[in-house]
């Protein structure tokens, strides 16, 4: 079981800090040895070794303080934790340095150091141009014109004109790299509420929103932002649409947008990170077998750099993109067994982060890996991962919801719980029809398994070639086949009707198109 997150900010920030991040703050806070500070450090201490929030625990520990006074405390020591880390980052932060250095030229103007500070606000722009940092732009350039419209600085005559034109060439990249990270903000944003189209009405939906949010002349822009943005707004397009080849091209581009200027790796390196994860969910859509575990070493390579362990939230990132790969990996090969050994590490590192996870990440990960538990036949371990998805209560991934359960239905049939087949058969199907995420797959599954119950192995055998004959037939049709993109039902009818464990049913498939490629 996962802990419960706490929601006090103070305890969540203490609690992700590292051993050096701890260091740093006591070696930072001491500098001063005033009452306040000296109190933050006791408290400081006591929070740090809660394992949970409890400001009544936290009162007796912090003698002779009281109840408003802790809430002050809490604030100064949120505040000094803050600019401790400030400190500690800011060598490895290019937004920090740029900040900073924004910062220095502002005292120096104020100081009425004019010149040091266009020198300070000059090499500021130029690193911000370096890295295509154009969001810093606008206040450098703003406090050059305070600087140039206040005081006689005798810079160059035309400086005026280079400012303004500055200004409006700033101004108007911002404004596209702006709307096009609103459309791909926006798609990514109806995907994780909605999961795949569902059906022509969604993909007309869609399609109508990506026409009236398109730009004109967006294709022209060469900025690294703008292509960025304009790759990720089609790559939630296309996987939306579930056209996997034209979600393949387009993270694919991304991905190559960064090999193409590797300094940007490290500017924007969660986007980076979630590039590879995007090419390797179109490599296993397409059961691109050589080029998934070429990507994957990749991945798994960056993320032993310094630059990712060394940074909590790219680290986690990491963590979560590559555990997805690694259990898909497994599903493509169909050695649901050997895939169970990487549970175990899953599980502990989720725990770990628990307090940084988003739900729908977790959401994912326990579908993931209660398919790893269905493909190995431990049904019951399976339809426990699967209540968590159940019982959660966050409005995200409807489909997912719809999946889990009629896992969670197809777990219980292979149990042979007959008595439980049909009250929950029918509360599966009116939750599906309720969330309209079903199709003519589902209702073949539902047909089947209520036709199913009373029949004996030998009758059931005739029943199974003709729900295999009639889900095969529909292979073809992406909005009837969506259940395909969440379950391999056709590779557990197979595995029914041919006698075999689901596993091998898959093994044998990848081996046959290995053999082909």
């Amino acid at each position: 079981m996962m802990p419960t997150r706490s929601t006090d900010m103070l305890f969540q920030l203490i609690k992700s800090l590292e051993k050096a991040e701890k260091r740093h703050f006591k070696l930072y806070i001491k500098r001063s040895s005033g009452n306040e500070d000296l109190k933050i450090v006791r408290l400081f201490d006591a929070l740090d070794k809660l394992k949970d929030y409890d400001e009544k625990g936290l009162l007796k520990k912090m003698a002779g303080v009281t109840k408003p006074q802790l809430a002050n405390l809490k604030t100064h020591l949120y505040k000094q934790i803050l600019a401790s880390l400030r400190l500690l980052k800011s060598a490895d932060s290019l937004d920090l340095q740029l900040n900073e250095q924004f910062d220095y030229a502002h005292i120096l103007y104020k100081k009425g150091l004019f010149h040091q500070s266009l020198r300070l606000l000059e090499k500021a722009k130029e690193i911000a141009n370096a890295n295509q940092k154009f969001n810093f732009l606008p206040q450098i350039i703003s406090l050059e014109k305070r600087i140039e419209n206040l005081h006689i600085t005798r810079s160059m005559q035309d400086r005026a004109e280079i400012l303004s034109a500055e200004a409006n060439e700033v101004s108007r990249h911002i404004d596209m790299v702006a709307r096009l990270s609103n459309l791909a903000l926006k798609l990514y944003s109806w995907y994780v509420q909605h999961g795949h189209a569902r059906n022509e009405e969604d993909e007309k939906d869609v399609r109508q929103f990506m026409k009236d949010n398109l730009l004109p002349g967006v294709w022209e822009q060469t900025g690294f932002y703008e292509r960025l943005y304009l790759y990720q707004s089609y790559t939630w397009y296309a996987f939306i649409r579930q056209d996997f080849l034209q979600y393949y091209r387009y993270t694919k581009k991304w991905v190559d947008l960064f090999t193409g200027q590797p300094l940007m790796i490290r500017v924007e390196t969660g986007n980076y990170i979630k590039g590879l994860h995007n090419l390797l969910n179109a490599h296993f859509d397409l059961r691109n077998y050589r080029q998934f575990e070429k990507t994957l070493k990749q991945f798994e390579k960056f993320a032993q750099t310094d630059r990712v362990k060394d940074h909590d939230n790219f680290r986690i990132q990491a963590f979560i993109y590559i555990s997805t790969a690694r259990i898909n990996q497994h599903f493509m090969l169909g050695t649901f067994r050997q895939g169970l050994s990487i549970v175990p590490g899953i599980e502990e590192k989720l725990s770990t982060y628990s307090l940084f996870i988003d739900r729908h990440r977790v959401l994912v990960l326990n579908y993931k890996m209660a398919m790893l538990y269905f493909g190995s036949a431990d049904y019951n371990t399976c339809i426990d991962y699967l209540q968590k998805i159940i019982n959660d209560k966050t409005n995200l991934r409807y489909d997912l919801q719809c999946y889990a359960r009629l896992l969670h239905l197809m777990a219980h049939y292979e149990l042979g719980n007959d008595m439980l087949m049909e009250s929950l058969s029918k509360s599966v199907y009116r939750f599906m029809a309720k969330m309209k995420n079903l199709t003519a797959v589902e209702e073949a599954m539902f047909k089947f398994l209520r036709q199913s119950i009373p029949l004996s192995p030998r009758q059931l055998k005739p029943e199974l070639q003709k729900f295999l004959d009639t889900i095969k037939h529909l292979e073809k049709n992406r909005f009837q086949t969506r259940s395909f993109a969440y379950l391999d039902i056709i590779s557990w009818v197979e595995s029914k009707v041919y006698g075999k464990p689901m596993g091998t049913i898959i093994q044998e498939k990848y081996l046959q198109n290995k053999r082909k490629k």
